[in-house]
């Protein structure tokens, strides 16, 4: 009799199956090669055993069985590793049973060995085994192995320890163990699971500003030359060379001139001033057209064309909002909210105004504005963007995201979306939810290594089978108190931080200069490259050493699988508050190389003066047991050490301020 989910928890209870949205409202997240673990709570009267399986269909209708061992006695909990290898929707649920062979086998050793009811033991296992034989397929020589134990428990020449030890041996419990007898079958729900490409999940974004790259001023006017598409592609190789995977532009679209900002947000604009680029909107388009100072999209598409050569995808900025030219002003001004006084409202986030820019008001014309936004994302995705880096999606209806991402997946299951969403987590979870592949966090403003410690922990629990956390030190919006105050040694720190506690992180361009002077009030950089042209001399970015610093950081989460997963981290027990010390792990049955990686982080969060502490290392959050030793190299020093349970960290700012060991 087969007992299914109908009924309040069935014959063997099934509860608490993970990983779950909201019961199956919405898909859990994984990406091609991501081990998923799948648990659930199963448990049932009285003291027989019970089993379970995962029952896995993949694209295509094809169902995968995997094993599913008691992970925590204890708790009831079981566990799998399901590791997808397509793209596409998944299904997944639980199986549980009674099962016979292991209850049997329990009582049996027991039984026999106290020399208690033993004929009766034996005549059971008979009875077990030929139904495991005769009810269950399996390949011939398995059941030429179960039929050899059947022989030796009917065997009576044979003392009773003979012949029960074929029947409990090692190799017939895996027999049994692959194609288990089950009685009482009983059956979870079905809940979804969305594989995306592993970029959803592991990136290395780098964001520049075109037109900085390439602009030249007049020496003698003043007046400057805006960069192109065409000498922006000439960054592109060192781009690469460091390491990165996507070069992030800030929006290209044509520029609005009503109520255009000057240099560092001045209502005051002079002439030349070229405005923020998310003033989006003038004479000559909207969201769908180039700045004609940046070029053309013959020579846009170019750009993207180099990047590939590069090994670089491209991600644009999606900002939804309009400068009081953009012609959507003009054709649908219904689009957008009206005061009591006849004039379209402006953007606000108090105590910061945007003048420059009016809001869409979804609610008066929901359909026409979701439509026309899905027209634009075609362009770009039809010019070779893959990427967007989605501006403010909190400030636009939940709705219309959930529809537009499941529009654009569905045509374009390749293209990725990275929430820009500074605000209360239950929004910053649910836009998670509802398709954004990617998430910004609160990383920049966790400023001590406890405020780290608990953050990380919160980032890889139960959020991270929805939430892919995207870290950034700064971006061209942010400069905390931490980096305006640390000079080079804590940019250093904050990159180290990034690029290993994290699977996806970016860097603003100018990171590598120490760009840390704040404009007076704010938290951001005064001189904002969002109001002026910011040419760089690429030919010093090393001066402090942050590029050759990226480089290897993104030379290290190439080399190791452990730094490209977001689960897998354990905070470590350090001496001194100011320093902290983590590990992240990936065993060998869920690494795409089929070998177990490590690698431990250590960083001071005081950067001025020398910090040393004693590690506490839990040597079973990679793997090991407490008496074993590791050896690990150092990234960044070229050091190696010889760690135990214990082990001393000396971190002085002159040197380094961190650690990246990997584990031998």
């Amino acid at each position: 009799m087969e007992h299914s989910s109908d009924m309040s928890v069935g014959r063997i209870p099934i509860v608490g199956v993970q990983p779950s949205l909201e019961e199956g409202r919405w898909p859990a997240k994984a990406v091609v090669g991501e081990a998923v673990p799948i648990t659930a709570t199963i448990f049932r009267e009285g003291h027989d055993a019970e089993g379970a399986t995962v029952v896995v269909t993949v694209p295509g209708g094809v169902e995968q069985i995997i094993p599913m061992p008691l992970d925590d006695f204890g708790n009831s909990r079981y566990q799998a590793s399901f590791v997808p290898q397509h793209e596409g929707p998944h299904l997944f649920r639980v199986e549980a049973w009674s099962n016979p062979y292991a209850t049997w086998a329990h009582a049996a050793e027991l039984k026999v060995t106290a020399g208690v009811d033993v004929q009766l033991m034996l005549d059971e296992g008979v009875e077990v085994l030929t139904r495991a034989i005769a009810e269950v397929k399996r390949p011939a020589a398995s059941q030429k192995l179960l039929k050899s134990a059947v022989s030796a428990l009917s065997d009576p020449k044979l003392a009773p320890d003979a012949r029960l030890a074929p029947a409990v041996s090692d190799a017939v419990k895996d027999v049994l163990t692959a194609a288990p007898l089950r009685d009482w079958v009983t059956t979870s729900n079905t809940y979804p699971l969305l594989v995306e490409r592993e970029r959803a999940l592991a990136s290395a974004w780098y964001e520049i500003f075109p037109r900085s790259e390439g602009a030249r001023q007049n020496k003698r006017t003043g007046a400057w030359a805006s960069g192109t598409f065409t000498t922006a592609s000439k960054r592109l190789p060192g781009i690469a060379a460091m390491g990165f995977d996507v070069v992030y532009l800030t929006p290209i679209h044509p520029i609005g001139t009503t109520h255009r900002k000057g240099r560092n947000n001045s209502l005051t604009c002079e002439p030349g001033d070229p405005g923020s680029p998310y003033a989006i909107g003038a004479a000559e388009g909207g969201h769908d057209a180039i700045h004609p100072d940046l070029g053309t999209m013959r020579t846009f598409k170019n750009f993207v064309k180099k990047a590939r050569e590069n090994n670089l995808e491209v991600a644009l900025d999606l900002a939804l909002q309009c400068s009081p030219d953009h012609p959507w002003v003009t054709d649908h001004p219904e689009w957008f909210t009206t005061q009591l006084d006849g004039t379209i409202a402006y953007a606000e986030n108090p105590p910061k105004k945007y003048q420059d820019i009016y809001p869409l008001n979804f609610d008066n014309d929901p359909q026409g504005i979701s439509q026309a936004v899905r027209d634009v994302l075609q362009v770009w995705i039809d010019a070779g963007v893959t990427l967007f880096r989605v501006d403010n999606p909190h400030t636009k209806p939940l709705t219309f995201w959930e529809w537009l991402l499941a529009d654009i997946a569905k045509d374009h299951p390749d293209v990725i979306f990275l929430s820009e969403a500074f605000t209360r987590p239950a929004m910053m979870h649910t836009l998670a939810k509802i398709g954004f592949h990617q998430s910004y966090t609160y990383f920049t403003w966790r400023q001590n290594a406890e405020e780290m410690a608990e953050y990380l922990e919160e980032l890889t629990g139960e959020s991270s089978f929805y939430m892919r956390p995207n870290f950034w030190p700064t971006t061209h919006d942010i400069l905390t108190p931490d980096m305006q105050r640390g000079g080079a040694p804590m940019f250093k720190m904050r990159a180290v931080l990034a690029a290993t506690a994290s699977p996806s992180y970016g860097i603003y361009t100018g990171y590598e200069f120490v760009e840390n002077v704040p404009r007076p009030g704010v938290e951001e950089q005064i001189d904002n490259e969002k109001y002026e042209y910011k040419p760089r001399d690429w030919s010093r970015a090393d001066d402090y050493g942050i590029e050759t610093l990226l480089t290897t950081l993104n030379a290290q989460r190439a080399a190791h699988p452990a730094l490209r997963r977001l689960r897998g981290l354990h905070v470590h027990k350090t001496s001194n508050p100011n320093i902290l010390c983590f590990s992240r792990y990936v065993a060998a049955a869920d690494s795409p190389t089929g070998k177990a990686d490590a690698v431990i982080t250590v960083v001071s969060f005081d950067t001025d003066v020398v910090h040393d502490a004693v590690v506490t290392f839990d040597m079973a959050a990679i793997g090991l047991t407490g008496e074993d030793t590791i050896t690990v190299d150092d990234a960044l020093t070229g050091a190696t050490y010889t760690w135990g349970r214990e082990f001393y960290v000396r971190l002085d700012p002159a040197v380094t301020t961190a650690h990246v060991a990997g584990v031998r």
